[in-house]
């Protein structure tokens, strides 16, 4: 069986009051998963999807994301590793309003050095397989919640990067354009796209997610296989 694609092994983060942010975590996810984290506010949500991003360090423990120990990382390495190992997208999209659909969806690419033909040619790829090409030269302020959402799926995916992490990417949507995002990572997973997701939304989790982890005061209470997934 192939390595997990991120392993945490006993990691605690612990702040400089209060209890720990997360306490003794182990966790492992393999490629090709859709792992909905779940839990209430406070119960180490963000701290976890943080660590695994390399935007925070733990106190205690190790964190390993598709072979490297991130936690070991300088400053620079650790953007090194955001830029081509994970694709993120968050609540509230995160694009440049006075940039175009298109050149949002490059700077991730331009910030790797990736040569500017081979770039555009991505672009244009991933916003005709989720369906707003025809917007690739409109600003982000002329679209809806799903279609600016759908742009930032496409930034987060253009450097092909082997895992994505999502936090809360319906909470700022309405009922439509949520289910909409869901159908897209329902989508991407079924493509093999390795995707963390965290989210308030059960019915985000248990739509799209192959697996779902539920946290409580920085531990893991729960951890289940997706009916019908």
């Amino acid at each position: 069986m192939a390595a997990p694609i991120i392993r945490l092994r006993e990691v605690s983060k612990t702040y400089d009051v209060g209890r720990p942010a997360l306490a003794g975590l182990n966790l492992e996810v393999r490629a090709g998963e859709a792992v909905a984290v779940l839990g209430r506010s406070g119960s180490g949500k963000s701290t976890l999807l943080n660590m695994i991003a390399g935007l925070d360090r733990p106190s205690d423990g190790s964190v390993t994301v598709d072979g490297v120990r991130i936690d070991e990382l300088s400053e620079a390495a650790s953007a090194r590793y955001r830029r081509h190992r994970i694709g993120m997208i968050f609540q509230f999209f995160n694009l440049l309003d006075d940039l175009s659909v298109t050149d949002n969806v490059l700077l991730p690419a331009q910030l790797a050095g990736t040569p500017p033909a081979a770039s555009r040619a991505r672009a244009a790829e991933l916003l005709e397989f989720l369906g707003i090409l025809r917007h690739a030269h409109v600003f982000p302020g002329r679209l809806s919640g799903g279609e600016r959402q759908r742009v930032a799926v496409a930034r987060a995916l253009v450097n092909r990067p082997p895992l994505l992490l999502a936090d809360e990417p319906t909470g700022a949507l309405d009922r439509a354009s949520a289910e909409d995002v869901t159908q897209l990572l329902t989508r991407l997973n079924q493509n093999g796209q390795t995707i963390l997701l965290v989210t308030h939304d059960t019915t985000l989790a248990e739509s799209c997610a192959t697996r779902t982890i539920e946290l409580a005061d920085g531990a893991v209470i729960r951890d289940v296989q997706t009916a019908g997934r």
